[in-house]
């Protein structure tokens, strides 16, 4: 079954009737610890693939630090919407890249990576505290790059951090 099956699943298993509350993926945190680590493996694999080419064309890749000062500020819809952006610019990226990478092990590696990010993007439109649909005319801070592991890098970066915190500031208010 696909990786991102997985956290859709989960998500869905754990849905209360008549609302959506992901409740054990945001309150259980050995999920979020897992995701970090599917990342993690993800980006060392990629890191293995054998004479991985540059990419002929630059993909556009989030910047996905962030202060932890200014995060704490930012309303949960804001953070949400944040991560949401940079997820739907990893999702391009990896999609460019899935179209410059011909040699299998990075092909399966992005792949694996696209049905991640995309499962997130998933979950990240059921949560909302605003009405109306998520918008992608968003413009995060981003940078040109030629290396294929770099958008793994940014994944894990994105996991580690932002969704990380986000998923720690949900349990705060979902975990009483």
């Amino acid at each position: 079954s696909p990786p991102g099956l997985l956290l859709l699943t989960s998500f869905l298993l754990h849905v209360e009737e008549g609302r959506a509350s992901p409740t054990r993926l945001v309150c259980d945190n050995r999920l979020i610890q897992k995701y970090i680590g599917e990342a993690k493996d993800m980006e060392k694999r990629a890191g293995n693939c054998q004479a991985l080419p540059a990419l002929s064309c630059p993909t556009v890749l989030p910047l996905v630090d962030f202060s932890l000062q200014q995060w704490k500020s930012k309303s949960n819809e804001i953070k949400r919407r944040e991560i949401l952006c940079d997820l739907a610019l990893l999702v391009g990226a990896v999609a460019g890249a899935q179209g410059q990478v011909t040699q299998e092990c990075g092909a399966r590696q992005l792949s694996q990576l696209y049905q991640h990010a995309n499962s997130f993007i998933l979950l990240l439109q059921t949560f909302s505290w605003e009405a109306g649909p998520w918008e992608p005319g968003c413009s995060p801070r981003s940078m040109e790059q030629t290396h294929i592991t770099s958008i793994f890098l940014t994944y894990r970066q994105l996991v580690q951090g932002k969704l990380r915190f986000f998923f720690h500031d949900l349990a705060k208010d979902l975990c009483k």
